[in-house]
């Protein structure tokens, strides 16, 4: 084993962050000298046609050296997109527990029109009908 792959191996301390489709790993590791660094690695799954599946990772080597101005430079753009745009997730798509609902019309007996989900329609009494 190669002296750069024993040094992937040495995880010191580890937390991960599952996002829908995206899990991110936060690996704290050492060099051969004994310092940490940290690891932070994005994994992406995707899907191919056939309903199998593969995984694309991106991964960043973050040294205590560049821990001050990486956290600065984070802290001001995480906080800049907060001021601009708030904390609610504009894109449906991407929030963890979307789900798809198509919207339909319906009539009740005074001819009232009702609004609801595809859903909604799963418990009918067919002796109403």
């Amino acid at each position: 084993m190669s002296d750069n792959e024993m040094m992937e191996k040495e995880e010191i301390f580890s937390k991960v962050l599952r996002a829908g489709r995206r899990t991110y790993f936060f690996d704290v590791r050492s060099t051969k000298a004994g310092d940490y660094y940290l690891t932070i690695t994005e994994s992406k799954k995707f899907t191919n046609d056939d309903g199998s599946f593969h995984y694309k990772k991106h991964k960043i080597y973050l040294y205590k050296e560049d821990f001050a101005g990486f956290t600065d430079i984070l802290n001001e753009m995480t906080s800049y997109v907060i001021n601009e745009k708030g904390e609610e997730v504009i894109s449906e798509r991407h929030q963890k527990d979307y789900q798809k609902s198509y919207e339909t019309s319906s009539y009740s007996n005074n001819n009232e029109k009702v609004e609801a989900s595809a859903g909604e329609f799963t418990d009918i009494n067919f002796e109403d009908i």
